[in-house]
């Protein structure tokens, strides 16, 4: 767990002295970073992770529980939408959040983007066929 942490702390930083830019496999993608409290634990923790901005709707990013392909949801999932709400950091702006799960065909057309854009989410989906369905969260801004 401790080498998770590292790597997430390293885009963590490198996301903050650069105006939300990463390199290395996320060069030139969109990235936030979310804020959230363990819905157990009660613990604060930020995850970077990759979105995607909504065609029409400035105030709103989608974001993609697919944990590498892993079998089970990742626990910022969880704590997210049990609690409805978040904070992110995108860019160089930060602001709250509230946290909606997106389902059937609107979650299947966010998702097939996302994988046409980046097809390792592609290749995740593939690993998790069969065993789960990776969640879209929609983050809209609290204004």
């Amino acid at each position: 767990m401790a080498e998770k942490n590292d790597w997430n702390s390293q885009i963590i930083d490198e996301f903050r002295a650069n105006e939300g830019r990463v390199g290395g496999g996320f060069a030139g993608a969109p990235m936030v970073l979310v804020h959230h409290v363990g819905r157990k634990s009660g613990k604060q923790s930020v995850t970077p992770m990759m979105y995607l901005p909504d065609d029409t709707d400035p105030d709103t990013v989608y974001v993609f529980a697919s944990k590498a392909g892993a079998p089970t949801n990742p626990a910022w999932y969880f704590n997210l939408t049990t609690a409805g709400r978040g904070h992110v950091e995108i860019g160089t702006e930060e602001f709250d959040v509230t946290v909606t799960e997106i389902t059937g065909t609107d979650r299947d057309r966010i998702y097939a983007e996302q994988a046409r854009r980046y097809p390792g989410f592609a290749e995740y989906a593939e690993k998790t066929a069969g065993i789960r369905v990776i969640p879209v969260l929609a983050f809209h801004r609290v204004r």
